[in-house]
């Protein structure tokens, strides 16, 4: 897909990390797939994907995790 953020590169399949903050809750999460834009570095994770990040982010606030940093595993 093109790039809407340059709106110049194409996006190729890749590995991000995300950030998630919620409720003094930080998450990161390590390799997570994404389409990442060969020009200008821009992210983009799917749908599917982004669901199932802020599910853990919400479960890990609801435990009281402070900070953690995981590793994404494919379902």
């Amino acid at each position: 897909m093109k790039c809407v953020v340059c709106k110049h590169g194409d996006t190729k399949p890749g590995a991000a990390t995300v950030t998630l903050e919620r409720s003094g809750t930080t998450l990161v999460i390590k390799d997570v797939p994404a389409e990442i834009c060969g020009n200008c570095g821009e992210e983009y994770v799917g749908e599917k994907t982004t669901r199932r990040l802020l599910k853990e982010a919400e479960l890990a606030a609801q435990t009281g995790v402070q900070v953690d940093i995981r590793r994404f595993v494919a379902a």
